[in-house]
Order: structure tokens, then C-alpha cells, then sequence
């Protein structure tokens, strides 16, 4: 039985998902064992494999690292007609229609306020801001949260509930695995997919307009 063997730790995002992604383009092996030293990179690994026909077999954690075992032969994650379902990978869109679509507006959000100079007016602003998105309609795609954006994402945040209605209505929402792992909020998430660089540079490349905040 091919099997291939990938040591991640200490790998900065988005590399364990490449190191994955070279191993399955290259060996085509039957069973990949991958570990990484976060949740992150290990939620990330997990979710790319099983884009690719691959199964989980299991994820053993042990001394601060995960390992994640997992075996070709499940369903490779279908990609909807809309290519902005929330569902889909923005790498596997990628490889299926990598040409950027006029009607697929992303929002990129890289701060929890919005401006400079108070962030108590920032943070009203910020909350205005994502309130309006609806008024976007059909043609609002995809939201990315990095940095001290993805805050706006986990318990407690002012914003929370209009996310988790823009979601349920259908907008692709990632959060920045790397960046909730730096504050501390990864297991406070409570809306979104937790995501890689991979997948931010890949929905970039597929959109067809960004408006950065």
C-alpha cells in the first residue's frame, strides 16, 4: 500500500496544505499521514484531503502535535454549479474554473474597526459596515477575515449574528486559521470556515471585484 509520510511541524500557513498537495499530485499514495504542531494546520490538512478523495481515518493528538491519518477512496468534495458555495474549496474552484467571474464580489476585512484615529467610532463603523453587506444582494460571494478581523467572527462579537444570517443566506465566509490561533480564539469561532493563505489567495484570483476594509 503506498503511503506517504509528512512531517509539518513548524511549517507557516499555508505550507502543510502544499506539502499535502505536491505529495497527493506527485505519489498519488493510497494512505497520507500528515502532523502539525496546531489546530489550524490540522483543520486546514483535514479539509484539503477531503477535497481531494480522501477519508479521515483519524486525528491523534499527542504532546502539543496532531497527526492526521487519512486513505483515498472517499468522495472528493463536489463543487456546486454556483461556484461561490460556501461548501467548495477556493483551491478546488480554482482547478475547475480558474478565470476570475465579473459577478463574484469578495469583501476582505484585516481589522476589527474600520479607519484611524478612535477606534470606539472604528468599531460603530465597522459594525455599520457589515450590517449594509446585504444591500450587496446576490453579487456579495465570499467574506475573508484576517488578522484582528477574524475577532469579528467569534463569541461575543457585536457583529456575530448578522454574519451567521449573511452565511445561512448563502455568502462564503473564511476565517484566518494563523490569525485565530495568534489571539487565541480558534475554539471561540462561532461562524465561518476556518481557513488557510491558500485558500485567500485563490478566492483573490477568482473574484471579480475586492473591496478591502
Amino acid at each position: 500500500m503506498n503511503e506517504a509520510h509528512l512531517d509539518c511541524r513548524s511549517l507557516p500557513c499555508p505550507q502543510p496544505v502544499l506539502e499535502c498537495k505536491k505529495a497527493v499530485s506527485d505519489e498519488h499514495p493510497h494512505r497520507i499521514v500528515v502532523t502539525v504542531d496546531n489546530e489550524a494546520a490540522s483543520q486546514n490538512v483535514s479539509r484539503f484531503l477531503s477535497s481531494q478523495g480522501y477519508a479521515l481515518i483519524s486525528e491523534d493528538r499527542r504532546n502539543g502535535l496532531v497527526i492526521v491519518t487519512a486513505e483515498a477512496g472517499g468522495d472528493r468534495a463536489s463543487t456546486e454549479e454556483d461556484p461561490g458555495e460556501a461548501a467548495s474549496d477556493a483551491w478546488h474552484q480554482a482547478s475547475a474554473s480558474p478565470q476570475a467571474a465579473p459577478d463574484r464580489q469578495l469583501v476582505l476585512i484585516t481589522s476589527d474597526v474600520i479607519g484611524h484615529g478612535d477606534d470606539l467610532l472604528g468599531g460603530k463603523l465597522m459594525q455599520n459596515f457589515l450590517a449594509t453587506l446585504p444591500e450587496m444582494g446576490e453579487s456579495l460571494w465570499r467574506i475573508i477575515f484576517i488578522n484582528a478581523g477574524v475577532k469579528l467572527t467569534v463569541q461575543g462579537s457585536p457583529v456575530l449574528e448578522g454574519l451567521q444570517s449573511l452565511e445561512s443566506a448563502g455568502v462564503s465566509i473564511l476565517v484566518c486559521g494563523t490569525c485565530l490561533d495568534h489571539f487565541q480564539l480558534l475554539e471561540h469561532k462561532r461562524v465561518g470556515r476556518t481557513t488557510n493563505m491558500l485558500d485567500v489567495v485563490t478566492s483573490l484570483q477568482l473574484a471579480g471585484k475586492v473591496i478591502h476594509v
